[in-house]
């Protein structure tokens, strides 16, 4: 149980605590091996935004959605102002736009990586084209995966890959406004065997300093080997200040997309925590963007995003307990258990209670998960959409 003290403290942190969602989060989604549809499901960028408003509803802490432009905006620049007028009518904004690099065919040897010239110009026009959607939906960040790399020995030059990728991220940077950020994900392997041009947190960072100072590095919780410390990555990209932002999800195998939280909660907990320590070790807010970037396939997708939500507001609240003036004497002191206990003892708090107490003060449910299921809302879509939706099943098949 919480004190009034560490109440208040969570109180606090939570009024500035926001986690972005993925507009692709509410589609039918699968893995390479199939799909499996649902009727509630979002088939149009307009119910995505519409099923991403519920979630800020019940939450109260979502308030911006990231986008996909191949699969937000069809007409590119043309549909910035449908789309904008989407979000507003879900009481949402947009928050990081997607280019898309990796699903067109002309892809099959990379992107900005591509040995073909006219292949990775035309990687680059996309990536500037979604730089200037960003720029009219006054969205801050332009988020960066690439697929690129290779699955066979000597069929790719790594250097001139590389250079190609220098370059094109530098012409990235050229053209982002003052305002904007570029942040580079990383992803050791998949879809490519051999080797990922962006393979670690170190190459991203490398590649985003060469871009220029508005390059930061985003860190994909699933995109890292078994044995990977994640936090001590997190550590030292927010010493290094090129800690941009985060696509939160949970894995048990390697890039599994599942919820946050689900396998290893004490792992996000940790990496919470090093955000947090930097924070109060150096008095200044580090500039993150909490981003979701997991896959739906057989949760009901808006109340997934409800879990997820509520899930990264406890597992933060959890890590603002963490005396840290206490874990430093420990640390310097070389008291070994008495550190870990530190961490122990704040994951280890029912921090529900004092969640539920700030949801009441702002006027939210206090049970978002359940307050969503009484509202209707997925019977309601089922009925509009659901037609629809088998279809998709029907083309599928």
């Amino acid at each position: 149980m919480t004190t009034s003290a560490q109440t208040e403290r969570i109180h606090k942190a939570l009024d500035t605590f926001a986690i972005e969602l993925p507009s692709w989060g509410f589609s039918n989604t699968g893995t390479r091996f199939g799909k499996f549809i649902q009727d509630s499901a979002a088939t149009t960028t307009e119910e995505k935004l519409a099923d991403a408003g519920q979630v800020h509803h019940f939450t109260g802490c979502c308030p911006s959605v990231a986008t996909h432009v191949l699969w937000d905006f069809p007409e590119g620049l043309k549909s910035t102002s449908s789309v904008i007028a989407s979000a507003a009518k879900a009481g949402v904004r947009l928050g990081a736009i997607n280019p898309n690099v990796f699903q067109d065919q002309i892809y099959k040897n990379g992107s900005l990586g591509n040995p073909n010239t006219k292949i990775r110009q035309a990687a680059l026009d996309h990536i500037l084209e979604s730089v200037e959607i960003g720029k009219q939906t006054g969205s801050r960040d332009v988020s960066l995966w690439f697929g690129d790399g290779s699955s066979y020995p000597g069929s790719q030059s790594i250097r001139h890959r590389k250079q190609w990728f220098t370059e094109g991220l530098k012409e990235t940077h050229a053209h982002l406004s003052p305002q904007q950020r570029m942040l580079v994900e990383y992803k050791p392997f998949e879809p490519y065997f051999y080797h990922s041009d962006l393979g670690d947190w170190g190459m991203a960072l490398v590649l985003s300093r060469h871009a220029g100072p508005q390059a930061k590095v985003l860190v994909d919780t699933g995109h890292h080997y078994q044995a990977q410390n994640i936090e001590q990555i997190v550590a030292w990209l927010l010493s290094e200040d090129m800690l941009g932002g985060f696509h939160f999800n949970d894995r048990r195998y390697a890039d599994d997309d599942l919820t946050f939280g689900s396998i290893d909660p004490y792992q996000a907990f940790r990496i919470f925590n090093e955000v947090i320590g930097f924070e109060r070790e150096t008095g200044k807010r580090a500039d993150i963007a909490y981003m979701i970037d997991q896959s739906h396939n057989l949760k009901d997708k808006t109340e997934e995003m409800i879990q997820t939500a509520t899930t990264a507001q406890e597992l933060y609240s959890k890590a603002v307990l963490v005396d840290h003036e206490k874990l430093t004497h420990h640390q310097l002191k070389g008291e070994l258990l008495d550190a870990e206990e530190c961490l122990k003892s704040a994951f280890s708090s029912d921090v529900r209670p004092a969640i539920r107490e700030w949801r009441k003060s702002k006027g939210l449910a206090e049970e978002p998960l359940q307050a969503f299921r009484a509202s209707g809302y997925t019977a309601r879509a089922e009925k509009e959409r659901g037609a629809k939706n088998k279809g998709a099943v029907a083309s599928y098949a």
